[in-house]
């Protein structure tokens, strides 16, 4: 059928003028048919032209960066034949979805098979598109309110709701908030079904924009693969001085930001239906303006977007956004066992890795899968949250001696369950349907009242074992649930359900557990390999494991190292050296984010007839502390007693760094060489007095000496300057001196060095 198309309409009461009571460049006020949006060097203009509803302006440092006038929002709207609510799957109906664990390209992988199909009885029919800026056949009334919710944020509601017949009873709030002090106009949308009819909302876009040709150019600052779009998302002039960060709150492979910089929900993965009486409430979407000089230094270039992000950008995530993690408090460095002991974990064996983690100054033992109780003992993917007995006769005795070595103790955990764990005892209507298999096991529906029941069970675990962290994991949410009885009413749209309920649990858990670290993996966020970090994830989650898992150097990923090993240890600390290299990849492309919530898996503390040698531990630290220096894993048996004292130094170095200048809050990357591993980079963990560490990495060429400029400084600042594992002091320099490279520094090919920046009298 052809659609229809719905007009947005404002009837903005007359010249009514509704000024923001702030300071004028951060203000929201509705002059006549315009609505102005000021947020520093960031101004939005809004109008109504007749009954279209529209953005006429985004101007960044007066500079406009609009092609043309934009919708603003849009959505495309369809009914239920017959006009009732969609009826899920009972138990027996349906596809099922069978997984098995696997290898591909060095990382763990997923095969997936699905057999059968899915049906619902509800036909969607006459779509109608809903946009700002054009009329349809029905018209609406508005209404809009300028509040201040809280200390310095100013907020806009724009309400249009339709008086036609087509989408009778629908409802639609525009909401814009702007913060002081922060070039930043956040947005969302809330959509009302207060009509008779069962619909269903697709292709919704939330802030529906076109920028101008000449603020095309993309600089991503999250990663864009495996499905996902990145949440941070740079568009700017080819100098890159101006332009806007596009950031969406939206969760792993559901958002779209598109070419032009509009950004809503991906087509392939929403839809939600609206019942007689129920809302949708959007994840909100944000510009943040940039506008500055490009410098050059004695080493890069100094750009607007960069030192923005390093800086005010991350302050803007941490206080408004609502970033969930304490860095002061995260558990760093932390060792897993999942390398070398794969499930094969028991009571002796952690004891024994807790014995010599203690000696490392590790300050968290993670154990991995393998620790919980499985109905056929091999499936370790399905176990819930009770102990294998027979690997641990007494786990809360484990704990107890784990916490006595000084050390956090850490829990994996999954989202599947076999029959006959205590969820499904429980709760035998909670796993999803249609049936998601992990051999004996089954996935768990975070769409339904599991996801309370799982958070609950979480805060069992920290009462009963003292667990401070836990490590979630696996692929359920991406294959869907319409269950009924749970809250999806299609599968589509129980994929924003899914997340949402993942994430609502991690809001649980840190209210009743406050000091527990919640970790996320990209497997529960989305698939194995997953999805990288986002905003999302980590409003909610502590800390973000990011793809892919990287065995480099490890040697058997599955075996604790043993005599027929055939292994060469000279290529083996080769892999140990490409697993840096991978490592400060992986941190540098998620730079829009906090990388202190970054976890990458991980530092392989494996030692196979001398292969990891020294050197290499030093180039492990230095790698990881491009944000907080987690996740090392591997048989701690195989390091030998120069290994234990190497890290020992060098762990308790970070440490006192982090005590003294709260170094893993921070990043700067701007003005210096990007990351590289046959030349020389740096980057810096300086605090806002320009005090911290500045981390110098060579590659396998480049010069045997370099000068270090450090641009993060203050420019008529006394600083101190002593190279850490040299135990050398450099010398005492201006901030003026540091930043024009007056610093020089030897190293040998793949040598590394932590520079203290202190302050000087």
């Amino acid at each position: 059928m052809p659609s229809n198309t719905l007009l947005i309409s404002l009837a903005l009461i007359g010249a009514l003028v509704t000024p923001a009571c702030r300071a004028d460049n951060y203000s929201i006020a509705v002059r006549g048919s315009s609505i102005h949006i000021n947020a520093g060097i960031l101004a939005r203009t809004i109008s109504r032209d007749g009954a279209c509803l529209s953005t006429r302006s985004i101007r960044v440092g007066g500079e406009e960066m609009l092609s043309g006038p934009a919708r603003e929002f849009s959505a495309t709207f369809t009914h239920a034949n017959p006009n009732r609510r969609p009826v899920g799957l009972r138990p027996g109906e349906g596809a099922s979805v069978e997984q098995k664990t696997g290898m591909s390209g060095g990382t763990d992988s997923l095969d997936v098979s699905v057999r059968g199909e899915d049906r619902q009885s509800v036909e969607w029919i006459d779509p109608v598109t809903v946009t700002g800026d054009r009329f349809g056949d029905i018209s609406g009334v508005a209404s809009h309110r300028v509040t201040h919710p809280g200390p310095g944020v100013t907020r806009l509601n724009v309400r249009v709701g339709s008086d036609g017949q087509t989408l009778d009873g629908v409802t639609v709030d525009l909401f814009y908030e702007v913060y002081d002090g922060f070039p930043a106009v956040r947005k969302w949308v809330e959509i009302a079904n207060n009509g008779p009819i069962w619909l269903k909302v697709e292709r919704l876009a939330i802030d529906d924009i076109e920028l101008s040709e000449g603020f095309l150019n993309r600089t991503l600052l999250t990663p864009e693969e495996r499905g996902a779009c990145s949440s941070i998302i740079a568009f700017g002039s080819a100098d890159r001085s101006r332009g806007v960060i596009a950031c969406s709150e939206i969760p792993s492979a559901l958002r779209s930001i598109g070419a032009r910089g509009a950004m809503g929900y991906a087509d392939e993965h929403f839809e939600w239906v609206l019942g007689p009486s129920e809302r949708f409430v959007s994840e909100p979407v944000f510009l943040y303006a940039y506008d500055g000089q490009v410098t050059k230094t004695i080493s890069g270039v100094s750009t607007p977007l960069d030192r923005t992000v390093e800086r005010e950008f991350k302050w803007f995530l941490e206080r408004i956004i609502g970033i969930a993690a304490d860095p002061s408090s995260i558990p760093a460095p932390l060792w897993c066992s999942w390398s070398n002991f794969g499930p094969l974990v028991n009571d002796g064996n952690m004891r024994e890795q807790a014995d010599i983690a203690a000696q490392v100054g590790f300050e968290c033992l993670q154990i991995d899968a393998g620790w919980n109780r499985s109905r056929t003992k091999t499936n370790w993917d399905c176990a819930g949250s009770e102990p294998d007995t027979d690997k641990f006769p007494d786990f809360a005795a484990t704990s107890r001696y784990i916490r006595s070595r000084g050390l956090q103790l850490g829990i994996w955990v999954s989202c599947f369950r076999s029959p006959d764990s205590k969820d499904l005892r429980t709760m035998p209507d909670a796993c999803s349907l249609p049936v998601i298999k992990r051999g004996e096991g089954v996935g768990m529906s975070f769409a339904s009242a599991w996801r309370d029941y799982y958070a609950n069970d979480l805060v069992y675990i920290h009462d009963r074992y003292g667990a401070a962290y836990v490590k979630q994991d696996l692929s359920n949410i991406r294959f869907g649930d319409i269950a009924e009885g749970h809250d999806s009413r299609t599968k589509k749209e129980s994929l924003l359900r899914g997340l949402r309920g993942l994430l609502d649990a991690q809001d649980t858990v840190r209210r009743l557990a406050p000091d527990m670290t919640l970790e996320i993996t990209h497997e529960i966020y989305w698939g194995t390999p997953g999805v990288p970090a986002d905003l999302a994830a980590l409003k909610h989650a502590h800390t973000y494991h990011v793809p892919p898992n990287d065995y480099s150097g490890c040697g058997h990923s599955k075996q604790r190292p043993n005599e027929k090993w055939t292994y060469d240890p000279v290529k083996l600390r080769d892999d140990l050296i490409r697993g840096c290299w991978n490592a400060r990849q992986r941190f540098y492309v998620h730079r829009g984010l906090p990388l202190y919530c970054i976890e990458y898996y991980g530092a392989a503390t494996v030692n196979f007839r001398g292969s990891l040698t020294p050197e290499v531990q030093d180039r492990q630290v230095c790698s990881w502390l491009m944000g907080a220096p987690s996740v090392f894993a591997g048989d701690l048996s195989s390091l030998t007693p120069e290994n234990v004292r190497r890290y020992r130094q060098r762990f308790d170095l970070v440490k006192r760094l982090q005590r003294q200048y709260g170094i893993y809050r921070h990043f700067q990357y701007s003005g210096v060489p990007e990351p590289t591993d046959t030349d020389w980079h740096w980057w810096g963990k300086l605090n806002d007095d320009g005090c911290g560490a500045v981390v110098v990495i060579r590659g396998s060429g480049g010069s045997d000496e370099r000068r270090i400029n450090i641009p993060w400084v203050t420019p008529d600042r006394k600083y101190r300057v002593t190279a850490l594992f040299e135990g050398k002091a450099l010398g005492v320099f201006t901030g003026s001196q540091l930043a024009d490279g007056a610093l020089s520094l030897a190293l040998p090919p793949l040598g590394q060095e932590i520079l203290d920046v202190s302050a000087a009298q």
